[in-house]
């Protein structure tokens, strides 16, 4: 496996979680790289991306001020902080590489995706 998710769990809301992403092959190196999520019966949704040097990062309005993007290029693994958890978090989280050090929200510009971890918020 060459992305691997992790730090799912069952949490309470109002909890707080943090994922991990390795990058195994390190595909990511010199590339952007995004969180998404995808909940049952919807597509799948872009949460958070960051540049190759952590200079840029964008997030969906829906996890804005509660979840926080970051990575260490020394250990070639991407984080996603994620507070204030609400039920409509709950989701199987992925994260994905681009091919470019600046990347978007479409799934289309990121070609390496990890197996995906699941959260899930209880109220």
């Amino acid at each position: 496996v060459q992305l691997q998710a992790s730090g799912g769990g069952l949490v309470q809301a109002g909890g707080s979680l943090k994922l991990s992403c390795t990058d195994s092959r390190r595909t990511s190196s010199n590339n952007a790289m995004s969180w998404f999520r995808q909940a049952p019966g919807k597509e799948r949704e872009f949460v958070a991306s960051i540049s190759w040097r952590s200079t840029n990062t964008a997030y969906a309005d829906s996890v804005k001020g509660r979840f926080t993007i970051s990575r260490d290029n020394a250990k070639n693994t991407l984080y996603l902080q994620m507070n204030s958890l609400k039920p409509e978090d709950t989701a199987v989280y992925y994260c994905a590489t681009a091919r470019r050090s600046y990347s978007g929200a479409a799934t289309q510009e990121y070609p390496y995706w990890g197996q995906g971890t699941q959260v899930t918020v209880s109220s």
